[in-house]
């Protein structure tokens, strides 16, 4: 009878952490391009890892169908929320409506407009955007010998991040070691390779400069960044000390560097801001503290270094 009552014991005992694990987290996402997936994968496996549901809800690129999907989780008594802003002035918004329902709210990689306000059941877990650009632009200025002409392609500017990477690499290029680099144009690529592709082909095409006299391509995403080389490459303007500059070190840009094209990207961990989301979210849930800005840093990769980040998203 003692040996069944032990093993009975230690049964329960193992069995209690999943238990207390067995959580129902929601997770919106603004849509699913290529950097987004990645992270969506690093929430999914994460959360399977800790014995956590996850009910992802995909916007589709709609602001109001975010919301939509938000007040659904919260209708779903989820145990927390994770949340991937579409607009990040509409974070005050989601704010309200998560922490009224009592429900931890966790927000990734965009940062909100009122984070300076979250209260401690919301925390936001990104990487500090402007260690980013600034990576970017001042590796780009060093290849330039801070000179020459430059166009810069801007993701969506409803975004923090868009916004914030832009001013960097305004802030780089007034210093004295870059002041021979003129901008010619700035463009919104809202984050697109297509776009990007279209706006670089315009550029050049409408003569606002002198295509064999672009020297470089700063772009606010890798995906944008791509689009530029393709750009161009169909003028036949691209050449190997063109240089262009991204973000984010997907899949694509390293395969890019890795044949001598993209000259610049900065990795953006994915998958880790996706499993601090878990954690951070699981934290909230037992009320444990939380810091309110959880960094998953950024680091430059250039060509020297490019096999170390291959495989990392």
């Amino acid at each position: 009878m003692k040996t069944l009552l032990t093993s009975a014991a230690l049964s329960l005992t193992l069995l209690a952490p999943l238990a207390a694990q067995a959580q129902k987290i929601g997770l919106s996402m603004p849509e699913l391009d290529p950097f987004l997936t990645l992270l969506k994968n690093g929430v999914m496996e994460a959360g399977q890892q800790s014995g956590v549901t996850v009910l992802l809800e995909d916007a589709q690129k709609d602001k109001a169908r975010q919301i939509d999907q938000i007040e659904k989780l919260i209708a779903q008594k989820v145990d927390a929320i994770i949340v991937v802003p579409m607009d990040t002035n509409a974070t005050p918004k989601i704010t309200s409506m998560v922490t009224h329902a009592n429900i931890p709210l966790v927000y990734v990689n965009r940062k909100p407009t009122d984070f300076a306000r979250l209260p401690a059941s919301v925390v936001l877990v990104a990487s500090d955007e402007k260690v980013s650009g600034t990576l970017e632009a001042q590796e780009v200025c060093r290849l330039m010998n801070g000179k020459g002409n430059l166009l810069v392609l801007m993701g969506d500017l409803s975004n923090e991040a868009a916004r914030t990477r832009t001013s960097d690499v305004d802030e780089v290029l007034a210093t004295s070691a870059c002041s021979g680099i003129r901008v010619v144009d700035k463009r919104i690529g809202y984050w697109d390779r297509h776009r990007a592709r279209s706006i670089t082909a315009n550029v050049l095409n409408a003569g606002k400069v002198n295509g064999k006299k672009l020297d470089a391509i700063i772009a606010n995403n890798d995906e944008m960044a791509l689009g530029a080389i393709a750009a161009l490459k169909a003028a036949q303007l691209w050449t190997p000390e063109f240089v262009v500059g991204g973000i984010d070190a997907i899949p694509d840009a390293l395969a890019s560097m890795k044949t001598g094209e993209l000259k610049v990207t900065v990795f953006q961990n994915a998958a880790g801001q996706g499993g601090r989301a878990i954690a951070s979210a699981l934290k909230l849930i037992k009320k444990q503290p939380v810091p309110r800005f959880v960094d998953v840093p950024f680091e430059l990769v250039t060509p020297a270094n490019v096999g170390k980040y291959q495989g990392k998203n």
